[in-house]
């Protein structure tokens, strides 16, 4: 395992400028750790070594997840998202435990979490929908990433118009959440669901906008039809 890992790394390292490496701290407010790689370049070294270790078993594609993930830089995140999504056909009940104490473990930071929770996660759901149960859970947790994986794991099934009724239950265990990483999550969420769900967000929004706090209220009404989006705005 170690040989392919040490490789990915390698390559990574390589492959940092300097004009990214002077950037990517500006993106967030929490120390990260980084090479200093476009997003793109690290999509393509990504496909470029799955292909070394495609023929391994789900277990062990896991396990090279898990050691990336427990580097703290955030390209050995973006490769682990990606290394764990490509395989999403062979999920199973049993890997949302993985998943979670993945999150729990070594998200840090924002992109980690929405590229983890937007892909594999998200997709998980889809196939197991009856794990929205968790997501619920993940609403109430004490870890801010855990609660905002459970508004952005969503973000891909409501764009396809799925699952309106339990994004607006956690919409409503996340309303009074006050930081504000977690706002912008759910706030995209009714973001992205209103574009499916124009009538029932709007209703929603409407209904809460007395106490949603500003960062999440301007992400929900941002897609709104025109005069849905006026109307919200005057109010």
């Amino acid at each position: 395992m170690e040989a392919i890992i040490e490789t990915v790394r390698g390559v990574l390292a390589k492959s940092a400028d300097e004009r990214t490496k002077a950037m990517s701290q500006n993106f967030f407010r929490e120390k990260i750790q980084y090479y200093g790689v476009k997003v793109p370049i690290v999509h393509r070294i990504s496909k470029e070594y799955y292909k070394q270790i495609e023929y391994k078993t789900k277990s062990e594609i896991f396990d090279f997840c898990k050691e990336l993930w427990s580097s703290g830089y955030i390209e050995d995140s973006f490769v682990a998202c990606n290394w764990s999504y490509y395989i999403h056909r062979q999920y199973e009940p049993s890997d949302f435990e993985i998943f979670a104490g993945w999150i729990n473990e070594y998200v840090n930071n924002w992109a980690s979490c929405d590229t983890f929770c937007n892909h594999t996660v998200g997709t998980f759901i889809e196939m197991y929908p009856a794990y929205l149960s968790k997501l619920k859970e993940f609403a109430v947790d004490e870890n801010r990433w855990v609660r905002r994986a459970a508004a952005v794991t969503l973000i891909i099934p409501a764009r396809k118009g799925k699952f309106l009724q339990d994004i607006l239950e956690i919409a409503d265990l996340l309303l009074m959440d006050e930081d504000d990483l977690v706002q912008k999550g759910y706030g995209w969420m009714l973001k992205v669901a209103s574009e499916a769900h124009r009538q029932e967000i709007y209703e929603y929004v409407m209904t809460k906008r007395a106490v949603m706090p500003r960062t999440a209220l301007r992400y929900a009404i941002e897609k709104m039809p025109k005069e849905m989006k006026a109307s919200a705005m005057k109010k």
